[in-house]
């Protein structure tokens, strides 16, 4: 069963120093509270894991939280680059990030061989590509009925994942609908899971297309509304365009972002 906690709560008995981290949501639902959570903490060491780390993961590995990102496309989405996460692989501030890069449909089946628990997943990808000779992580083998070649990626099980969504009930389900990517894989995949909700409800409605984790696939269930911003949750709150905007500027010079972080998330507990 799913522990309600409070969000500081909720983080330090599930993230640990030296943990391989996912925090997925696409578009919307993407876990920055828990972020800034895991950066006032002081937690490091960290392999983190996202099929898109945009602004979250920026600030992660822009205060030194990550040792390795393990990825697919990373960017702020319509604005351009992660200076951030370019500081780390350029030049090592404020420390050296290993990367392990996918594509887009490699990591989607990393994670559901993970959630399957199958120790590797098999597509038709990355042919022509560099990034097998890149990472230790592709492969390929070859089928056993027909001979074909394929790509193998292996499995991803992170120590934890931790996502957001929409609500909760008391006993402990969670609820998600909209635009869902992988975070029902990455949930599933994951020894721990973390979720932080709008609210918790009595009872969960129906929704069209939504997505329900059971108790007891879920460790602790944290209310932060708003938990998403910059990014949304649908059905209660709206993407802050701005906030992107201002975010190529403010993460472009080391002092403004780290005077930002200190105003924004360390000071704002």
């Amino acid at each position: 069963m799913a522990e309600i906690l409070s969000l500081r709560e909720a983080v330090a008995a599930l993230v640990r120093p030296g943990d391989t981290v996912a925090m997925e949501g696409f578009t919307h639902l993407i876990p920055f509270a828990a972020a800034h959570e895991v950066i006032r903490q002081g937690i490091t060491d960290l392999t983190l894991v996202r099929m898109t780390p945009d602004v979250i993961y920026d600030q992660l590995i822009g205060m030194g939280a990550a040792r390795k990102l393990v990825f697919s496309w990373g960017g702020n989405p319509g604005v351009g680059s992660l200076h951030r996460f370019r500081d780390a692989v350029e030049n090592g501030w404020p420390r050296p990030l290993e990367l392990d890069e996918h594509s887009h449909a490699g990591m989607a089946n990393r994670y559901v061989a993970g959630a399957s628990r199958l120790p590797f997943a098999v597509l038709r990808g990355y042919r022509g590509s560099d990034l097998p000779g890149r990472s230790p992580t592709i492969s390929t083998v070859r089928c056993p009925f027909t001979g074909e070649e394929l790509a193998a990626v292996a499995a991803v099980n992170p120590n934890v994942t931790v996502i957001h969504a929409q609500r909760a009930d008391r006993a402990g389900n969670v609820q998600l609908w909209g635009l869902v990517g992988v975070q029902k894989e990455a949930a599933l995949a994951a020894e721990r899971v973390l979720v932080t909700v709008e609210e918790i409800v009595d009872a969960l409605d129906p929704r069209p297309g939504a997505v329900v984790l059971p108790s007891w696939s879920v460790h602790a269930i944290a209310v932060a509304p708003n938990g998403a911003h910059p990014s949304y949750t649908a059905g209660y709150t709206v993407r802050d365009n701005d906030f992107y905007q201002a975010w190529d500027p403010i993460s472009r010079d080391r002092d403004t972002f780290l005077a930002w972080m200190r105003a924004h998330v360390l000071e704002a507990a």
